[in-house]
């Protein structure tokens, strides 16, 4: 069932997502090259908990760190280790929740570092350019396929593919929601968008195939042809006076 918020609620969940945001903000600041994922995790775990926040993901289904860091051909729900060091030209997916007074922001980015691809920036590129096609999409009376429709359209102009098998979904009280919010579909299709509803909008764009697979710890997803992979994520509400991005920070990336 979809939960519907009220005006006190989303209030509450743009005060969760601006400490989801800002974590985001920390990590892009402190990556740099020859530090392990380990560290960079608890560059995320030490900001949202001095905001008087708790890690959404960590324990999350028994996920064990505050952030998922996912590198290259990594689509999602990396692990960070103490082994892992990033290299130049590596580009960094940081996806992180904050759980604060009751409510959870859910946001990620994709972080270059050093001199990567032009390949590669260019699928940056056009992951949050398809995150912001899904958002022009959210409006009263829409569906959900719509969405999923403006996202895709964009990853195809580009000639990338968008990831299937995982998708966004509704946020609130619990970090995975009603409904699932696909990033392809037909529009005019799905769930009606209403006032009330809040969703993660995530993009998962591959640069070769959209088929993925997951390593054996349970976790970390990777493309099956190994190709890169990109994720750009906001929590967003609809409301009668309009769609507010509830993750978003003053200096987007």
């Amino acid at each position: 069932m979809i939960q519907l918020k009220n005006a006190q609620q989303i209030q509450a969940l743009k005060d969760a997502g601006k400490i989801t945001g800002e974590a985001l903000l920390a990590a892009r600041d402190a990556l740099r090259v020859g530090m392990t994922t380990y560290e960079l995790d608890k560059v995320v775990h030490d900001y949202i908990v001095k905001a008087g926040a708790t890690p959404s993901f960590l324990g999350y289904g028994g996920f064990p760190a505050s952030a998922c860091i996912s590198i290259n051909d990594e689509v999602i729900h990396g692990i960070p280790d103490r082994k892992h060091v990033i290299q130049d030209g590596d580009i960094v997916k940081v996806d992180v929740g904050a759980y604060y007074k009751g409510y959870h922001g859910d946001s990620a980015r994709t972080i270059p570092v050093g001199k990567v691809s032009e390949e590669a920036m260019r699928l940056i590129k056009a992951t949050r350019e398809s995150f912001y096609a899904g958002l022009a999409a959210v409006k009263d009376g829409n569906r959900i396929g719509d969405i999923g429709a403006a996202v895709d359209a964009v990853v195809c102009k580009y000639g990338f593919s968008t990831v299937r098998k995982y998708v966004g979904h509704g946020v609130g009280r619990d970090l995975h929601e009603a409904p699932d919010v696909p990033n392809y579909g037909t529009p005019g299709r799905g769930p009606r968008l209403c006032h009330g509803m809040v969703i993660a909008i995530e993009p998962m764009v591959n640069v070769g195939t959209y088929e993925v697979y997951e390593l054996p710890n349970g976790w970390t997803v990777k493309t099956r042809d190994h190709s890169l992979s990109s994720h750009y994520e906001n929590t967003i509400a609809l409301t009668e006076n309009g769609v507010i991005n509830l993750t978003l920070i003053e200096e987007d990336f």
